[in-house]
């Protein structure tokens, strides 16, 4: 079990990780998610954020190889939307802000019909007709994984807290700057002008 900051140098300092509750999970556990878990904080079990850190480089080396207009971000929660809006935005990936529409991936005759060779979700749960249908047509998934998610049909996971107004804006900022870094577009201890907050759905 690793916690320490200094056991790896993170993409962005472990203070700024736990302000953001990128480690505040929920008060279930599921098998699948035993291996990104550290503990245990009262009623909530808390996330790895090294797992987190290590998972979130991963995913920008591996996005970064596709072409921006075969990628497809889908996330129907509210502190989801503008996140997901601002990283495919600023990466040139397909953005899907809300309610799914059935058919989305595997109707041609339906107007909003795409043809990625990747999708990422922000929550399986949520997501789960997204994941159907990839699954139905051969697309990998790449999703953010909260300690109550199952892992099935997720071909990798980011393990996180996927529910959050602030965690949510952090992870896609630091997915956008990993994405533009493997591109080229950002040196390696580069980021992008706009700040974290910036990802961050506003509470009027």
């Amino acid at each position: 079990m690793v916690l320490e900051e200094e056991k790896q140098e993170l993409l962005i300092d472990f203070k700024t990780y736990m302000q953001f509750g990128t480690t505040i999970g929920t008060n279930r556990r599921t098998k699948d998610m035993r291996p990104f878990i550290y503990g245990h904080g009262g009623a909530i079990y808390r996330i790895d954020i090294n797992q987190t850190d290590k998972r979130i480089r991963l995913a920008g080396k591996f996005l970064a190889r596709y072409e921006p207009k075969k990628v497809a971000v889908f996330g129907r929660r509210m502190y989801a939307q503008k996140p997901l809006t601002e990283f495919c935005k600023r990466t040139g990936f397909l953005s899907f802000p809300g309610r799914f529409v059935p058919g989305t991936l595997t109707n041609p005759n339906l107007p909003g019909y795409v043809e990625p060779e990747i999708v990422m979700v922000s929550d399986p749960q949520k997501e789960y007709q997204v994941i159907k249908e990839s699954r139905n047509i051969g697309l990998p998934v790449i999703a953010l994984v909260d300690t109550n998610n199952s892992l099935h049909n997720v071909d990798f996971a980011i393990p996180v807290n996927n529910k959050g107004r602030k965690a949510l804006a952090l992870v896609f900022w630091l997915l956008t700057n990993q994405v533009l870094r493997e591109r080229g577009e950002l040196g390696e201890d580069e980021t992008i002008e706009a700040p974290p907050e910036t990802y961050m759905v506003l509470i009027s």
